[in-house]
């Protein structure tokens, strides 16, 4: 059952965070990933407007996603953002209604 990478940022340091995402794209095929929305247009319905970027990743399977978030090579390249370039919040959500 594939599962969804949901990330919104807020861009602290342009310069900084650039080194993050020129190394994301891949270490997400890696693992099977698939960016489904990166950045682009949006609009926040309701809560605060503090994020201003927003990102939704497909992975095949939600133990995948976890391994690509939880993975050395993601580690290194998040350092970048981490390091006061950006603010992140990061969900992995398994496809599918758990409600039934």
């Amino acid at each position: 059952m594939p599962a969804y990478w949901i990330a919104r940022s807020k861009i602290n340091d342009a310069t900084e965070y650039k080194k993050y995402t020129d190394l994301v794209p891949g270490i997400i095929a890696k693992f099977g990933g698939k960016v489904l929305a990166r950045g682009g247009r949006y609009q926040v319905m309701e809560g605060p407007a503090k994020f201003h970027r927003f990102v939704v990743i497909e992975f095949p399977t939600f133990e995948q996603g976890v391994a690509c978030f939880t993975s050395p090579e993601y580690d290194r390249a998040a350092a970048f953002r981490r390091s006061g370039a950006g603010e992140v919040e990061t969900v992995i959500v398994e496809a599918g209604d758990a409600t039934r």
